[in-house]
């Protein structure tokens, strides 16, 4: 399996929304949020994901040329400079969390339907699960990310939140194109207790989305 993800960052963020405004955080999103962060220099690829009976709702996450973007001064000018939409959809999230990572380890090949994201409290001693994830048929690519030290202080953008974003160590993604292979696969060579097991910490949490949303660099 060769690397699929694009370049060596990650930002993963994990948020609800105020029910009686997910249907504008959902036209926000895609209309002016995204395409807003695309065309900062560096990131080149958005996804979003849906809850599969998983909590919060959303799992979104930049693919970035490197951790780096995410320190950079272009962003940063976006984080401190809101738009009136985003100041109206901004302090509806809910249970939000934001981690800049670097790529420890991305294989497989294209994006699948679903994805099984662990949130991690340590990523030492997942080789060996990385390498039967890589390998297992029903699983299409896994990445491996860690927490930098890149994330930026307090901005305009975080203080409409209402209270302080959470963040993970380390996340580790799981895609597959079924939902049910891909939970099982996950079952018999990630469970809770191999995780235990492998990184000497329990697993912070775990949950299913589907993707419903994706757009490249070149189409914002």
């Amino acid at each position: 399996m060769s690397g699929p993800l694009r370049g060596s960052g990650v930002l993963a963020i994990w948020n609800g929304i105020a029910p009686d405004h997910e249907a504008e955080f959902l036209r926000w999103h895609v209309r002016e949020h995204i395409p807003e962060r695309l065309s900062v220099p560096g990131f080149l690829r958005a996804r979003r994901y849906a809850a599969h009976g998983a909590h919060p709702a959303y799992f979104n996450f930049y693919e970035v040329e490197s951790p780096g973007v995410l320190a950079s001064e272009p962003y940063r000018a976006r984080l401190d400079d809101p738009t009136e939409w985003t100041r109206q959809v901004v302090p509806h999230f809910t249970d939000t969390s934001r981690t800049f990572c670097v790529v420890a380890d991305s294989r497989g090949h294209g994006v699948a339907g679903f994805l099984l994201a662990l949130r991690l409290q340590a990523s030492t001693g997942l080789c060996s699960i990385v390498d039967a994830l890589a390998a297992a048929e029903d699983v299409s690519a896994v990445h491996l990310l860690e927490r930098t030290e890149a994330a930026t202080a307090g901005t305009a953008e975080s203080a409409m939140r209402s209270s302080p974003d959470g963040s993970s160590a380390a996340i580790l993604l799981i895609e597959g194109v079924a939902a049910t292979p891909l939970l099982a696969a996950a079952e018999r060579y990630a469970s809770d207790g191999a995780i235990r097991s492998a990184t000497g910490s329990a697993l912070a949490a775990r949950g299913l989305y589907q993707l419903d949303f994706l757009m490249d660099r070149g189409a914002a």
